[in-house]
């Protein structure tokens, strides 16, 4: 991945001086952001300011995990004025472009918030990864925008960067940035209200799990087939039997998945319950999220709210 990187920052080098035509004047601050959570939150503190132009790279579909650089991405972003990225694992191809244009001003939402992030977790039960690389040490989980806490530190660094970037319009940043902390805030209250007030604290996933600063922001436990990275997609019998034996044990209604996710392992399990009479119902992780789905970061946190409601029930 790295050297195909590579192979196209070098080719769009040689594109670029290919031509003298000087480029077209705008006065308007370049801004690209890769996810669209991270991209929503520089929407939100913009707002209606005439002084950024913002740009989603991640505007396909394409889950985090599985995207790759284009030519034209890599343009996008070395034309930027601001280069906004997460900076997990997923993101390990900025690293070459980063190292190819010294200049770029970018910003790494997970460098900045290095104090709130936690690394991957491997919970009882949970497959092996086959295809993942060894790391010397733990992988931070990469899922910040889960976290209603994480998202209000990261507005707050995403918002001193706007400010340098655009001083002119820094008042209404500021007050854009009040208003929409204090929506974060108010949804925060909810999710402490609804899982302070739930008769069970425990989520069971047939599928990979990223909601781990999620469930550690409202005390709820979890058991799942997988990490939230994983690349695997088939349970094995163990796991799927260790599932459907903790959905027996804690007396559960609910077999979680992703958004998109096939229901192939959540069937499996609830099919090896005693009972086999569970409902699959999803959350949303916000990984494939695209501008045409016409959601913001708040709607999906808020969706995902009245599943919590419903499973914790």
């Amino acid at each position: 991945m790295k050297r195909i990187v590579c192979l196209l920052t070098a080719l769009m080098l040689i594109l670029s001086g290919c031509t003298s035509q000087e480029p077209a004047k705008n006065d308007k601050k370049s801004v690209v952001v890769t996810i669209f959570p991270l991209y929503d939150w520089v929407r939100e503190i913009v707002g209606d300011s005439e002084g950024i132009e913002l740009t989603l790279l991640m505007n396909k579909g394409v889950d985090l995990h599985n995207y790759q650089a284009s030519a034209s991405d890599i343009i996008k972003i070395t034309d930027s004025d601001l280069f906004i990225y997460n900076g997990g694992e997923s993101d390990e191809w900025v690293e070459d472009i980063l190292k190819e244009n010294n200049n770029l001003n970018s910003l790494s939402v997970m460098e900045s918030i290095e104090d709130l992030l936690k690394q991957e977790e491997e919970k009882e039960g949970m497959q092996e990864d086959e295809h993942e690389q060894v790391h010397e040490e733990g992988e931070f989980d990469e899922h910040i925008w889960l976290s209603l806490k994480n998202a209000k530190a990261s507005c707050n660094i995403i918002l001193n960067e706007l400010v340098k970037l655009d001083s002119d319009n820094k008042d209404k940043y500021q007050a854009n940035y009040d208003r929409y902390i204090n929506e974060l805030d108010k949804l925060d209250a909810e999710y402490e209200k609804a899982v302070s007030s739930s008769s069970k604290k425990v989520l069971l996933f047939a599928d990979r799990f990223p909601f781990r600063y999620l469930v550690d922001d409202y005390g709820i436990d979890y058991y799942a087939a997988f990490k939230g990275c994983s690349a695997e997609s088939e349970a094995s019998f163990e796991t799927i039997k260790f599932l459907a034996e903790k959905t027996d044990e804690l007396n559960l209604k609910y077999v979680m998945i992703l958004e998109n996710s096939e229901e192939k392992i959540a069937n499996a399990v609830i099919n090896s319950t005693v009972n086999k009479n569970q409902t699959i119902e999803s959350l949303d992780s916000l990984q494939s999220t695209t501008l045409a789905d016409n959601r913001s970061y708040l709607d999906v946190m808020s969706s995902n709210l009245e599943v919590l409601k419903k499973v914790l029930n």
